[in-house]
């Protein structure tokens, strides 16, 4: 089974009232959750990275047992959350260590996690619900 994860994260000042949103879409293309999630003052990477983590946190527990069993695609705009999670790119701010390592922690869940980075026009139903998430949190 395969699952395609589409995740985004925005602050509005950096940092500033913050917001995280992912889909999760089966391999057939439907949605099959939804994560939008107000964060509270944060910057826009930590925004970002939050969108990744509350998102295979869903899917994990959707699948429960079965989470093993499924390769997972992250799509985000984030070259910054990308290359990180790739390891191209060393991760050196201390605010993001946790995050990426709780995320490292839950792709291990899944049979295989991959990352790739998309233009924001592919990208634009998660856009629209980290903004929701910020916009809640007004």
């Amino acid at each position: 089974m395969r699952f395609t994860i589409y995740g985004d994260g925005g602050s509005r000042g950096n940092p500033g009232p913050a917001g995280s949103g992912a889909i999760i879409r089966n391999e057939a293309g439907e949605t099959v959750a939804t994560v939008s999630e107000f964060l509270g003052v944060a910057t826009n990477n930590v925004a970002e990275y939050t969108a990744v983590l509350r998102a295979l946190e869903k899917l994990a527990v959707m699948l429960e047992s079965k989470a093993s069993e499924a390769e997972v695609r992250v799509c985000m705009d984030s070259m910054l959350v990308v290359k990180q999670m790739t390891g191209e790119w060393k991760l050196k701010h201390p605010g993001l260590k946790p995050l990426a390592q709780r995320v490292g922690e839950l792709v291990r869940l899944f049979k295989s996690v991959s990352f790739e980075h998309v233009y924001r026009d592919f990208n634009k139903d998660a856009d629209r619900l980290a903004h929701e998430a910020m916009d809640r949190g007004r």
